[in-house]
């Protein structure tokens, strides 16, 4: 037992009472704190220091060098409001510091491309590094989808492309194989339409090692895998644990995503916004990719963003603690036990 599990067990008799854990379920929850914490320091040993600008912090984006706001700005979110508050928004977090921008072919049928494109006009585009994903399976559909987001983003490229919603265990086999989606992607990169290359999914860690296998079979190195991350997932079909340190291994960026589950874990009564958010900083992600529909939001997350200082063991296991039994069947995370989240499902035909 090393000195922070004695500890722990000697100090948190109180703890154990107040959250209803048990002694063996606390013990599980410190040394999942205890991957946390160790994952992370290999990541900030492997990228160096966090960079520091007028209070945001800025990571390496996995082995492409890029240095981004640690911090993201959710694509579907900004189509939410109103086109004007939408476009406010965004100006807004790029002013602020956040460089990262998400989005997705299919976010509100394309609202959300057009509308971030019109807020990247007049020099916007400049300032971030910018991100979207498709959903075609085969090249064809990949194709179109790809050039469509050029368009309605108004930009001759996407720094980051990545394949959405890998839910599915043959979904890999059908982006790499023949006539998949990975060929139209290899092309658009080819052709300077697209820099970097990942993948995003929300439902099962075992979709994503799987997508990593795949990768492997045919001698591909994705730049970036994106998940959710967040104080629940660390007990239930946990991408922490079982992807994130794969990820760091092979030098792909973590980026995080559903930090407070979709607003779902604040109604949990576990945690605060803030903490959510801290705990997603913590861990070895290059971006945490948080929803904002009211500027109230943003200043909630530039304020975790400028507080954040990184947490030790104690503090993730207790932070832990207190999820563990809310968190132990899933019910908020939806995304991983619902098909409330999953628009391709719902729409087959986006794949191909």
């Amino acid at each position: 037992m090393n000195e922070f599990m004695a500890s722990a067990m000697a100090e948190n008799n109180r703890e154990l009472t107040a959250t209803g854990l048990t002694r063996r379920e606390f013990v599980r929850t410190a040394a999942a704190a205890s991957i946390v914490v160790g994952t992370a320091g290999g990541l900030m040993a492997a990228e160096g220091r966090t960079e520091i600008r007028n209070e945001m912090p800025y990571r390496t984006l996995g082995r492409t060098g890029e240095k981004v706001s640690a911090l993201g700005l959710g694509g579907y979110h900004i189509g939410n409001p109103a086109e004007e508050e939408g476009i406010r928004i965004v100006r807004t977090a790029i002013d602020r510091g956040i460089n990262f921008m998400d989005n997705c072919w299919d976010y509100h049928d394309g609202g959300s491309e057009i509308r971030m494109g019109k807020a990247l006009k007049d020099g916007y585009r400049d300032k971030v590094f910018l991100m979207t994903k498709i959903d075609g399976r085969t090249k064809a559909a990949a194709a179109k989808q790809i050039d469509d987001s050029l368009q309605r983003l108004g930009t001759d490229h996407i720094d980051l492309m990545q394949f959405h919603e890998v839910l599915r265990l043959e979904d890999p086999d059908r982006i790499f194989g023949e006539g998949g989606g990975m060929e139209a992607m290899l092309e658009a990169k080819k052709a300077g339409k697209v820099r970097f290359i990942g993948f995003t999914g929300h439902k099962d860690p075992l979709v994503h090692l799987r997508m990593l296998e795949v990768a492997a079979e045919h001698k591909f190195h994705f730049d970036s895998a994106q998940m959710p991350l967040n104080v629940m997932d660390a007990h239930f079909r946990s991408f922490g644990q079982k992807v994130v340190p794969e990820l760091v291994k092979q030098g792909i960026a973590v980026l995080g995503m559903k930090p407070l589950g979709s607003g779902a874990i604040i109604k949990s009564k576990t945690v605060s916004a803030i903490e959510c958010l801290h705990y997603a900083l913590n861990l070895p992600t290059s971006v945490v990719i948080n929803g904002i529909d009211k500027m109230e939001y943003l200043d909630q997350a530039i304020e975790a963003a400028r507080t954040f200082k990184p947490m030790s063991e104690q503090q993730v296991a207790s932070l832990l603690a207190r999820t563990a039994q809310a968190a132990a069947t899933g019910k908020f995370e939806l995304f991983k036990t619902t098909a409330q989240f999953d628009a391709t499902a719902r729409n087959p035909n986006w794949l191909g």
